[in-house]
């Protein structure tokens, strides 16, 4: 998650009852949405941030989804699907009628244009890497040859598609937005503003886009499955502060708080009666963490990426967050499979931290950048790391920008240190192997990528292909001791200093209904728009 940590919005991995509890709703009504920064990109080959990911899943499809508020796959766009014998052939036999917004009959060459474009080096996907295990991949996205060799239509309802080794993440990879089905002829319309018109099979159709200001999604009236989505419209109002969007939720003027319930406010919130019934509380695979760009000294020396990690006082982080979180030792969060139970990871220690960066030639320590998104309580945070390094020596100038701003420094390589609060790691998938390849991984590690450390070892990219390749479930466990070799690896190595995992709170107005784990979705952060409903006009 794919998908980057909404401030305030909760990530539960859950079960509930199938998409059929929502079949008895009635369709109509409106939602208000706010933000405080506008939109990047609604191009789901790009898009890659917890504010977007939302939106771009309810514009698009892809082969394969899952239960709404669950982390259970089924079918999407395929109707059915095949795996040959040696797990290595998927055939999808894709529905019937199913159209674009733009009013064409969605085909087999649109999946596999689909696929080509997102591992096309033109394109500059950040999720290419989940389709590393198709054949041709390598010669796609180094630009030699023209689209995956391994994606053929069989016929006009018919894809097939070829690995190069069994990978147990496949079904999960053609679910992401990544693997979003779009038509060519619209992307060739608009080209790099593709992002800003959107055209896709989803639920939702872009009706407007106000920059700065607002944006309009329309119910798709021909959507392929019966009585969805729920709203006739979803407007998301940009440029609101979490403190004022706050105060308009309260007096019934928006629905729901995109940039969830401001940090400073949130005893204050969580404790009024007058709310238990619109704060929605979940536990998530997430972890926050600081990224250490290991191609730009000092930070290229394995020593001063320890010696910092041992600078960083996590308790009085977890602190400034009012006690929400855990502190993480490790990349993975303790519900994690793959998790190594027992690590304590790297200790709290000012002196041998300074011991450290004398060892590396710098007693005196040295100047840095530190990267942080701009809305509460990521700034504190910050400020609480800059403290932390001042007293080994190191001078960190803090950046405070907006969202789009650090994710474009972070993936292009040029900042030295980024937190990532506000778009700290949350699993795509419920895998241990998607907290490697997107931001650990050498290919995340590339131009645009969100592997913002930079870090690229091809001894463990080889070892996490390995334990990828175990599909059978009866050796899971072996699976999972594989994985946590990797990740005690990465740890030795430091490109990250993990901090801490978060527990997450959400809040709706009271006229909005659904299970709350629509609202804390792990695959539609941070909210499975296509099933909210309005109380209003039932």
């Amino acid at each position: 998650m794919r998908k980057l940590l909404l401030s305030g919005v909760a990530l539960a991995v859950l079960a509930i009852a199938s998409p059929a509890f929502a079949e008895g709703e009635k369709q109509g009504g409106s939602m208000i949405v706010t933000y405080k920064d506008d939109v990047a990109t609604l191009d789901p080959a790009i898009g890659y941030d917890w504010q977007n990911w939302s939106m771009i899943k309810s514009l698009f499809d892809s082969l394969m989804d899952y239960e709404p508020g669950t982390s259970t796959l089924t079918t999407d766009l395929a109707e059915s699907y095949t795996i040959s014998p040696d797990n290595l052939v998927y055939t999808f036999k894709l529905r019937p009628g199913v159209k674009f917004h733009n009013g064409r009959g969605m085909t087999a060459e649109d999946v596999k244009y689909s696929l080509d474009r997102v591992t096309n080096p033109a394109t500059q996907s950040p999720g290419a890497g989940f389709f590393a295990s198709i054949v041709g991949y390598d010669v796609a996205t180094d630009g030699s040859a023209t689209g995956l060799s391994g994606v053929k239509v069989i016929d006009p309802l018919t894809v097939e598609i070829t690995l190069t080794r069994p990978d147990a993440t496949f079904l999960h990879v053609v679910a992401l937005n990544f693997s979003s089905i779009v038509p060519k002829e619209a992307v060739d319309e608009f080209g790099a503003d593709f992002g800003k018109h959107p055209v896709g099979t989803g639920a939702y159709s872009l009706e407007e886009w106000t920059l700065g200001q607002r944006l309009v999604f329309a119910r798709n009236p021909d959507y392929w499955k019966a009585g969805i989505p729920k709203m006739d419209q979803i407007t998301f109002e940009i440029g609101q502060e979490p403190t004022v969007a706050l105060l308009r939720l309260e007096k019934g003027e928006v629905d729901v708080l995109g940039d969830g319930i401001p940090p400073a406010q949130f005893l204050e919130v969580k404790n009024n009666p007058d709310y238990a019934d619109m704060i929605i509380e979940g536990g998530q695979l997430h972890t926050g963490y600081i990224t250490l760009n290991v191609t730009i000294p000092p930070l290229d020396n394995p020593d001063v990426r320890k010696a910092i990690n041992m600078a960083i006082n996590k308790d009085r982080i977890v602190r400034i967050i009012n006690n929400r979180a855990v502190i993480a030792t490790q990349p993975l969060p303790p519900s994690m499979p793959g998790y190594t139970e027992g690590y304590a990871g790297i200790p709290f220690d000012v002196e041998g931290a300074k011991a450290l960066l004398a060892k590396a030639g710098l007693a005196d320590g040295f100047s840095t950048e530190l990267y942080v998104y701009n809305v509460d309580p990521n700034p504190r945070i910050a400020q609480a790391i800059q403290q932390d390094l001042a007293a080994i020596g190191v001078k960190a100038e803090l950046l405070s920008l907006a969202q789009a701003n650090v994710i474009e420094a972070g993936g292009a390589g040029t900042a030295p240190m980024v937190w990532s609060g506000g778009m700290a790691w949350i699993a795509d998938f419920p895998d241990p192997s998607n907290f490697y390849g997107p931001i650990l991984g050498c290919t995340g590690a590339g131009d645009g990528g969100w592997n913002w450390s930079k870090y690229c070892n091809a001894e463990l990219d080889a070892k996490a292909a390995a334990a990828d390749s175990v599909v059978d479930p009866a050796k899971a466990d072996e699976r999972n001791k594989m994985w946590s070799d990797v990740y005690m690896a990465v740890m030795a190595d430091a490109p990250w200093v993990p901090v801490f995992n978060e527990q997450r709170f959400t809040m709706k107005s009271a006229r909005l209904g659904g299970p709350d784990a629509i609202f804390v979705d792990p695959v539609h952060i941070p909210v499975n728009y296509d099933y909210v409903f309005d109380k209003d006009v039932q």
